[in-house]
């Protein structure tokens, strides 16, 4: 009944030199037991008192309780900062005197000291609570989106397969699909998107980029500025390979061929068989 990773009400049962002792109200036998440091008890608490306290395990691996409120509870996704990184892994400022393991295993790209991570709690095999980056199953499906908002999210993790995951408000589950991805996106970025669409089952659809007209502009304007940064003649035209259109323009082909037909309807640029060059 003593619940790892939650605060709970617990009543004390027994006052000793280093402390007080806490069950749960419903064992009347005290069966289970955990230490509340001296410390942390309440001024004029006695046996039979109840006190609010979250648990954990200490340095030796002890439960233990505090009336100190973490930054990350369970079922809980947060950011938290990296307090120092270690041998087997990294380990997370989260409010209390010992800090938060986060193995390696758990970590969707190598943090260092200093950063910040979205992260949430889980129980291990030694029954230690320790921290995962993979928060995938603990994002809600129920956001109160709909198609063409405007978001706000932290990138947790990027599949080859399906683009970048992201966790909007830091509580709801979002995917950037690999077709909208472009741009040095990585993971612990914050960033700004739109919502294309919102699936059956509540996850959201994200764009970085904006609805098509607008978005013809704003890259319009960006292939301008290359070509200008060649000396007003791009060494390649919108018959390029695709990779090399989205390696010096951050876009696809199709979105290329779009901007440069504004700009050549426009009168802006002219297109030579082997170059595009501003007029």
């Amino acid at each position: 009944m003593l619940k790892l990773g939650e605060k709970q009400t617990l009543e004390i049962m027994k006052k000793v030199e280093f402390g007080v002792y806490l069950k749960h109200p419903e064992d009347a036998e005290g069966e289970e037991r955990v230490l509340l440091p001296a410390k942390q008890v309440p001024t004029g608490a006695g046996v039979g008192d109840s006190v609010e306290v979250f648990l954990y395990k200490d340095s030796k691996d002890r439960l233990i309780a505090t009336t100190k409120t973490p930054l990350l509870m369970m079922d809980e996704v947060k950011v938290l900062k990296v307090a120092q990184v270690g041998k087997m892994g990294a380990f997370l400022d989260w409010g209390l005197e010992k800090d938060l393991f986060l193995p390696f295993r758990e970590q969707t790209r190598k943090v260092r000291e200093g950063e910040e991570c979205l992260v949430t709690l889980y129980v291990d095999k030694s029954s230690r609570l320790c921290a995962t980056m993979k928060v995938y199953h603990y994002l809600s499906q129920s956001s109160p989106y709909k198609k063409d908002d405007r978001v706000e999210g932290v990138v947790y993790e990027i599949s080859d397969n399906f683009g970048a995951f992201v966790a909007v408000d830091n509580q709801y589950s979002g995917l950037i699909a690999k077709k909208e991805l472009f741009g040095n996106v990585k993971v612990g970025d914050i960033i700004s998107a739109r919502v294309v669409s919102v699936k059956e089952d509540g996850k959201l659809d994200l764009s970085i980029r904006e609805k098509a007209l607008t978005q013809i502009l704003i890259d319009a304007g960006k292939v301008l500025d290359v070509i200008e940064s060649f000396d007003g003649a791009l060494p390649f035209n919108d018959k390029a390979n695709p990779e090399v259109i989205k390696r010096e323009m951050q876009m696809s082909k199709n979105e290329f061929k779009k901007a440069v037909g504004h700009l050549l309807k426009s009168g802006k640029i002219e297109i030579t068989e082997k170059s595009i060059r501003l007029k």
